[in-house]
């Protein structure tokens, strides 16, 4: 056996880990992401992936209780096509037949996950989107149990993209991208409000759609939500040792300590912060195979105390990367940094502060300052400056400024002719 064979497998397991915590129809694309070319460690971990369900297969459900087919009815709701699966549940786009025909979404728990632990985490999501009615939230209209005893709950359907993917695929510019992150941190502060922290705030869980062709964010998956107050269910949600809740790239440095129970509204105020950097920059604070290469605990360490480069610095170090991130924003490549540099750079770094209570205080507190940016005010992030706050009152008020800056030049003119006339005579 090589020297390097320990070290492999240790990061293989690792990673299993971490892709398991992943739905299942997305484990392949984020592994296939955070092994990076590394061929050795992608097959290490399938391995571990194609065991797992070889092993699930033989201690399978018998065939008197499966899975929903299409064409299957739940209550007044016809499942048409699954959309989505997650460790517990399986999504469904599902006709409603009455009283309104529409089509929603269906989410029921699997068969044979009916444990106190998954039945909690399935109750804590269904009461934390029923808390809640914010147009940029995903709605519930419905919910009750299967013939078999299986908790299911019905909502809104979101044909939509992430967020990062809609705002490089239509080539939004910056203002436009500020103006999308300013809606969401609403919907989150909106959750914030009715006692639920999200926990898992990522694009995949941001999704935009279009209404009168507009494009509106949609923040969904409430999947691991928790009570900012109290508990959402009777059953603690709770994790095991080793047991992630979240993904790597957007976790809060509180949400990396596996010690630590005390997470608040500032967890998704960071994570806020993760996806606005990506807004930007087109790429996140810290990658997930920069994170994995070291392992997991110098991973966890990295997210709980190393400080991620500035969104103008990081670009300048993307190479020819930089030059399509700049096109999606209708952008030179040059033009980017130095728009990100100042009021930008400040709120995003403001919002990844490791000391939570260094950040911004809530999620509307981030968006106000995102606003104030936008109207060209003095942004809350800022160090104090009276030159910083006079280019700002300038920007406001450019014809007001303009104006007077032309009564001056005029005035010295004027003196300068009547004092040459003076000096003449």
């Amino acid at each position: 056996m090589s020297s390097r064979a320990p070290k492999l497998d240790e990061r293989a397991k690792e990673l299993f880990a971490v892709v398991l915590e992943q739905p299942e129809d997305a484990r392949a694309a984020f592994l296939a992401r955070a092994c990076a070319g590394n061929a050795e460690l992608h097959h290490e971990v399938e391995t571990l992936l194609r065991s797992l369900e070889a092993a699930e297969r033989r201690f399978d459900e018998p065939p008197s209780r499966p899975g929903e087919q299409p064409g299957d009815r739940i209550g007044h709701y016809k499942l048409l096509q699954r959309i989505g699966e997650g460790g517990f549940g399986v999504v469904w786009m599902a006709e409603q037949e009455e009283p309104v025909r529409r089509q929603v979404a269906l989410k029921v728990l699997k068969p044979g996950m009916d444990t106190a632990q998954v039945i909690g985490r399935f109750e804590a999501e269904r009461q934390a989107l029923a808390l809640m009615d914010h147009p940029n939230i995903a709605k519930v209209f419905d919910g009750g149990a299967t013939p078999a005893g299986r908790p299911y709950f019905v909502m809104e359907l979101v044909r939509g993209m992430p967020v990062t993917s809609y705002c490089d695929g239509v080539g939004l510019g910056l203002r436009e991208r500020l103006e999308l992150f300013v809606q969401v941190c609403q919907a989150v502060q909106h959750a914030h409000q009715k006692g639920v922290i999200h926990r898992d705030l990522k694009p995949s869980n941001v999704l935009v759609t279009l209404r009168d062709a507009t494009p509106v964010p949609k923040v969904i998956d409430f999947g691991i939500a928790k009570a900012a107050r109290g508990l959402l269910t009777q059953r603690t949600v709770f994790t095991e040792f080793r047991q992630m809740l979240g993904t790597p790239e957007y976790m809060a440095p509180e949400q990396a300590d596996i010690s630590a129970l005390d997470v608040d509204t500032r967890a998704d105020v960071y994570s806020l912060g993760v996806l606005l950097y990506e807004l930007l920059t087109g790429t996140r604070p810290f990658e997930l195979r920069t994170l994995l290469a070291a392992g997991y605990a110098e991973m966890l360490r990295t997210i709980r105390e190393v400080d991620p480069p500035r969104p103008s610095a990081r670009v300048t170090t993307l190479g020819e990367r930089v030059g399509t991130i700049a096109r999606q924003r209708h952008l030179p490549a040059r033009a980017l940094a130095s728009l990100l540099r100042g009021d930008l750079d400040w709120i995003v770094m403001k919002a990844l502060e490791k000391e939570r209570s260094r950040r911004y205080e809530t999620a509307s507190a981030l968006a106000e300052d995102v606003l104030r940016h936008l109207h060209s005010e003095p942004v809350r992030a800022s160090p104090p400056s009276r030159v910083y706050r006079l280019r700002k009152y300038a920007q406001r008020h450019r014809l007001g400024v303009a104006a007077g800056a032309a009564i001056v030049l005029a005035l010295a003119a004027g003196g300068a002719t009547a004092l040459s006339g003076y000096v003449e005579a």
